[in-house]
């Protein structure tokens, strides 16, 4: 290499090695990533050159076009747009270090599996870098639209940690990518082998893609044309999932999708996917949305929250409007009935088409996405009777730990008398699955939904009823069955608070403020004690750290059991103390809480324990 020499920062390094020696299998994916990155510069181009029309005069060219070729004695492919191009500062900025190119994340996420590793590289934006595959060497040279040729740039790696920067002179604004193949890619020297990989991965790319053919000439070798644009009569079913692997960089087929055009006071055409499995990214809050907006065809800007709400962010594809200008911008989409027709059209033939899949279907759906459209339930008023329909719960009757059951299936087999759907907060469906909660609704051979989602407690408090049934928590208030309360289950309550009313007192006296109350329960059949609220404990983020016991805990004791006649036999102060505080600490661990002061309350089962055991001195 000649020319100024730059290091590449270490991350590059990495993700140049893994290119080289880790992908080799999915080598075909280099021509779709060079070619989707010069698509980009196009469509940059064409917005760039709203506010600057003489950007697209500068060649005399101002139609966008990417050109493909090989030599064979060369032994090089190269690839060649007329986009917007590149000044030096930003070969440097977007080529040689991490700021634009993702790659910390993208090597964060590998998972050591080719086919899957491979698929995260256009995600990441760091599909350039893939040219390494093939190539032992790659020049790139490159003039942004607007600047002399003189200001030309050419760059030059080998990919073993270091590149050349020197200046160049190119007539042409875009850029030219040169690989220098290495030794045994042969194969893909041929016209046949390039359009057949152009056909694959790169035919619904809206501008036109020159490529070799075999008689010596060129020809287009994609349709050039918009998918979504075409009458859905046109397109099969396998072109449908090649567009999808295109706009969503994956190598997986997607779930599901739908294709609309509208017409009426506003025209617009969207086509939107449901992958198959969930984005890399999903839990991040400033992530890149996967809708882009196109504005008669033409690229404008990828959603930045205006064209889906968030509980819909894993939804990829495109939404091309006929009434929005060309140069709009973000601002513009504030408040723009366009956008809201739009918006709104497109979340409800999403919930209808999650509304239609296959049960086989939608349940890999709901493991991918379903803590996803929980928030949908919440946030988005308007849809919330459609998405909370759509919404899977795992019960106390369900056959393993899938989420199988919806509210309506819960509503339709709800025992006579019951008033609520019942549900259980808890870290995790074992903790569900074992607390004292549940035990007298077990013995009713009621249904509880066990929720252990964080997004349940948002879920819960935002979303009240469904059905006309409220929904009410096993661990909040009073054991209240409603209907399927029997009077001789409220007369042996009455009974028992009476008769254990000074045993209540003296606990309530002895724990002092960590509970706001003592009462005797039916809603224990074999633990001793629960704890439970009165008030709505609205914190969803309890479980995902160590947290104690709900605010304003109350200690609810169950009079049949041993360990509570045992405690109100007791007459030793010190023995009763050491009871009342195991008793209210280990109700606080069956919540998969954290007891205050684990020391102690290992010190007073210890004492509990030796004087049991008779061995005291």
């Amino acid at each position: 290499m000649s020319g100024e020499r730059h290091s590449f920062q270490a991350e590059v390094v990495q993700l140049l090695d893994l290119m080289i020696h880790s992908l080799y299998s999915n080598k075909e994916i280099f021509l779709r990533e060079l070619i989707s990155n010069a698509s980009d510069a196009i469509d940059r181009l064409r917005l760039a050159s709203l506010t600057q029309p003489d950007l697209l005069e500068d060649t005399g060219t101002p139609k966008g076009q990417i050109r493909v070729s090989f030599d064979s004695q060369a032994r090089t492919i190269t690839v060649t747009d007329n986009g917007i191009g590149m000044s030096r500062q930003e070969v440097i900025d977007n080529i040689g270090t991490i700021a634009k190119s993702g790659t910390r994340e993208f090597l964060a996420s590998l998972s050591g599996d080719q086919g899957k590793d491979a698929a995260l590289i256009g995600q990441f934006g760091v599909g350039f870098y893939s040219a390494f595959i093939v190539a032992d060497r790659v020049t790139l040279t490159t003039r942004r639209a607007g600047l002399p040729a003189a200001e030309a740039v050419r760059w030059e790696s080998d990919g073993r940690g270091e590149y050349s920067l020197e200046p160049a002179d190119m007539t042409a604004r875009g850029t030219e990518i040169t690989l220098h193949l290495r030794d045994g890619e042969d194969d893909l020297l041929s016209a046949r082998g390039l359009r057949a990989i152009i056909e694959k991965y790169s035919d619904h790319i809206g501008v036109p893609i020159t490529a070799p053919d075999e008689t010596g000439g060129e020809s287009v070798a994609n349709r050039a044309s918009a998918l979504w644009a075409r009458p859905r009569a046109e397109i099969t079913e396998r072109e449908y999932h090649d567009f999808y692997q295109q706009v969503a960089h994956d190598v997986t087929d997607p779930l599901a999708y739908v294709h609309a055009r509208i017409e009426g006071t506003y025209e617009y055409t969207f086509l939107l996917y449901i992958p198959s499995t969930a984005p890399f990214d999903l839990w991040v809050p400033e992530a890149r949305r996967g809708v882009r907006l196109h504005v008669q065809r033409v690229f404008i800007m990828d959603d930045a929250g205006k064209l889906l709400p968030s509980y819909l962010r894993f939804v990829r594809g495109v939404i091309d409007s006929a009434d929005l200008p060309l140069n709009v911008s973000r601002e513009i989409l504030q408040g723009s009935r366009v956008v809201d027709s739009m918006r709104s059209t497109a979340v409800k033939r999403i919930l209808r088409l999650l509304a239609e899949l296959p049960s086989e279907k939608y349940a890999a759906f709901w493991r991918q996405f379903g803590a996803v459209l929980k928030e949908g339930a919440i946030e988005d008023r308007d849809n919330q009777d459609d998405i909370a329909a759509l919404l899977r719960f795992t019960t106390t009757k369900s056959a393993g730990d899938e989420a199988d059951v919806s509210l309506a299936e819960y509503t339709e087999r709800m025992k006579e008398g019951q008033e609520a759907i019942y549900y259980l907060l808890a870290p995790s469906l074992a903790a569900a699955r074992r607390s004292p909660h549940l035990e007298l609704f077990r013995d009713k051979d009621v249904e509880v939904l066990l929720l252990t989602d964080p997004v349940d407690h948002w879920l819960v408090a935002g979303m009240p009823e469904f059905g006309g049934k409220r929904l009410q928590s096993v661990a909040e208030g009073t054991a209240d069955l409603g209907g399927l309360a029997t009077d001789e289950d409220k007369k042996a309550v009455a009974e028992a608070s009476t008769r254990l009313s000074g045993l209540t007192s003296r606990l309530k006296e002895t724990l002092g403020d960590s509970v706001t109350a003592v009462r005797v329960t039916s809603r224990l059949t074999t633990s001793p004690a629960c704890i439970v609220t009165d008030i709505p404990d609205f914190d969803p983020l309890r479980q995902l750290r160590d947290s104690g016991p709900p605010s304003r805990p109350v200690l609810e004791i169950n009079p049949d059991h041993p360990v509570i006649r045992r405690l109100d036999a007791e007459t030793d102060a010190d023995r009763f103390a050491d009871w009342a505080h195991v008793l209210r600490d280990q109700a606080v661990l069956t919540l998969g809480a954290r007891v205050d002061d684990p020391v102690a309350f290992a010190e007073r089962l210890n004492r509990l324990l030796v004087t049991l055991s008779g061995t005291a001195d």
